[in-house]
């Protein structure tokens, strides 16, 4: 055998081991994965949109740590899910990480891709705080602290559930329409010292005021609890929780369907509060993310949950 066909002999068989050993698919250049917003902080809720190159029946995603199913929506033919980024991430570049399941394929036969999001630092305000807080929150006594014990019980079983299939629906309203006495990530100080950070935000609403659910979900919790006061939890799935602190009166029970609008409770000032007001949080996968941030963003309303 010459030299010219020694070549070409190797040649055939490098095609052969490409073609039938897991060549490269041509079509993982083809993937779009987008975020909102378009600059990411800590603190932030983010919206991740997919367009994989096939498709796909499940696509899932990794990002800080936390997994997650996405959700398909037929009008655009894209992937939407809701995460977020924890008030503690570093300034740098995160990966998200996929992996789908083809269409009319075993659970085996996948395809992944990766592509990474900078996430900045945001900005929050710091605060000197001088507050007459009742001294049974500064203090507590024995039967106080056995209570205090309790209501931590209750919302580390509570609010570290994360059910599988996504409720809520289009984007995230105010719970009432009232002005903004304090933001999220604000910094209280003490004596110089930055003692605690604010998860929520405050509504300014006198006692009484309806309290409407910020979107689609089920009542998770409706109780009293110690520095909370009257609390409402309401799980819109795959770990997106929106709270409701201080309120004076519950009009829903747990286990209860709510929809975007629907009034869960009045505004007061039981618990942990200097005077009557509306605090409101938001967690994602035990993660505290700005509501503010959350009902600015333009969120996709699917006709099927995954």
């Amino acid at each position: 055998m010459n030299r010219a066909s020694i070549a070409g002999f190797h040649l055939f068989s490098l095609l052969i081991l490409l073609l039938g050993a897991g060549a490269p698919d041509a079509k993982a250049a083809n993937w779009s994965a987008h975020a909102q917003p378009t600059r990411l902080v800590n603190g932030s809720p983010v919206l991740f949109q997919v367009k994989p190159p096939v498709r796909l029946e499940v696509l899932t995603g990794t990002w800080l740590g936390h997994s997650f199913p996405f959700t398909f929506d037929p009008r655009t033919k894209t992937w939407f899910a809701l995460a977020g980024v924890s008030f503690e991430t570093a300034p740098g570049s995160y990966s998200l990480d996929l992996s789908g399941q083809r269409s009319g394929s075993s659970p085996s036969d996948r395809i992944s891709f990766s592509r990474k999001f900078a996430v900045a630092r945001g900005t929050y305000p710091k605060i000197q705080v001088k507050l007459n807080v009742e001294e049974k929150f500064t203090a507590p006594n024995p039967e106080q602290v056995k209570q205090i014990e309790e209501a931590q019980q209750v919302k580390k079983e509570y609010l570290s559930r994360v059910s599988p299939s996504r409720e809520w629906s289009g984007e995230f309203s105010p719970p009432s329409d009232a002005a903004i006495s304090e933001v999220f990530g604000v910094q209280r100080v003490f004596n110089g010292k930055t003692e605690s950070t604010h998860w929520g935000m405050d509504f300014r609403v006198p006692t009484g005021t309806p309290v409407q659910a910020m979107n689609d979900g089920t009542v998770l919790l409706a109780r009293p609890l110690y520095f909370e006061g009257n609390f409402v939890v309401i799980d819109h799935g795959q770990g997106l929780l929106t709270l409701y602190l201080h309120l004076s009166e519950f009009k829903v029970k747990e286990g209860d369907a709510v929809k975007r609008g629907q009034v869960i409770g009045l505004s007061g000032g039981t618990g942990r509060a200097t005077g009557p007001h509306l605090h409101v949080a938001v967690r994602w996968q035990g993660t505290y993310l700005d509501p503010a941030a959350l009902m600015r963003m333009q969120l996709p309303a699917a006709a099927a949950a995954n």
